[in-house]
């Protein structure tokens, strides 16, 4: 959808960076911190119903390590399994931070696959959408189910690349590619990034950005992943804009033939 080297806009604010990270599956809050700052993510996602960020305050808050004022907070419905569910979990979410509007929506199938379900999803997002808020949606590959929510009002529609958590990278480029071909929205992959190379593809197929936890907070060492992982997106970005070449099936020499001196 974003064709020029300008930032990630979404809902009308541009953000510097098209890598967005999660917050959860750390050890403790100075990992996140770290992982986090090393990233260089504008954006960090909340799983409002795992992770205090004022719920609780007689616990440690992530707003202590990824404050505010130096992040916009993406809430996020993870863990709901039902429209009605999402909206109440979203609407906490909006109250603990003060009206923020900007959330990401997602309603999931079962606990196995976590896999979006969609009739729920389309549910929860035409609540959402007329209640104010501006909806970053966690979808299928699937372009007409994209095409509906960018109708309903989502600022950006999310496919997953593969399942959540999985690690196993871009399983259906093509549907992606019909997402970006048609959307007017930004489009992020959004879950089964496992390591540098599946971000630097999305970014070359065109995606505005990349959305990840797992892959960051489960590495090794998270702090060099989410190095890695920032540098990914960005040269993933450039090779996008840059125009690969075409591929053939007989070789090309990179030095001309004609006017050879011998």
């Amino acid at each position: 959808m974003n064709s020029s080297n300008a930032g990630l806009i979404i809902a009308g604010k541009t953000y510097n960076s098209r890598l967005l990270v999660g917050s959860g599956k750390y050890k403790d809050l100075d990992q996140t911190r770290e992982a986090t700052e090393a990233s260089g993510a504008d954006i960090i996602t909340v799983a409002i119903r795992r992770v205090n960020i004022g719920q609780d305050p007689n616990a440690p808050s992530l707003l202590d390590v990824v404050p505010p004022s130096r992040y916009t907070i993406l809430p996020n419905s993870a863990g709901c399994y039902t429209a009605a569910d999402a909206v109440y979990t979203l609407q906490l979410g909006r109250e603990l931070l003060g009206g923020h509007k900007l959330a990401k929506l997602e309603v999931l199938g079962d606990e196995k696959t976590l896999f979006p379900n969609m009739p729920e999803t389309l549910k929860a997002a035409e609540t959402l959408v007329k209640d104010g808020f501006d909806v970053m949606v966690y979808c299928s590959d699937d372009p007409i189910q994209a095409k509906i929510l960018e109708d309903i009002g989502c600022v950006a529609v999310m496919p997953l690349a593969s399942l959540i958590g999985s690690g196993m990278g871009i399983l259906n480029p093509w549907n992606l590619s019909l997402i970006i071909e048609q959307s007017k929205v930004p489009v992020l992959v959004d879950a089964g990034v496992g390591t540098a190379s599946d971000a630097a593809i999305a970014m070359e197929l065109g995606c505005d950005g990349v959305l990840m936890n797992s892959a960051i907070a489960g590495a090794q060492d998270p702090v060099r992943m989410a190095r890695a992982m920032r540098l990914a997106v960005e040269a993933g970005r450039e090779a996008y804009l840059a125009g690969r070449i075409a591929k053939r099936f007989a070789a090309s020499p990179s030095s001309p033939m004609a006017g050879r001196v011998l």
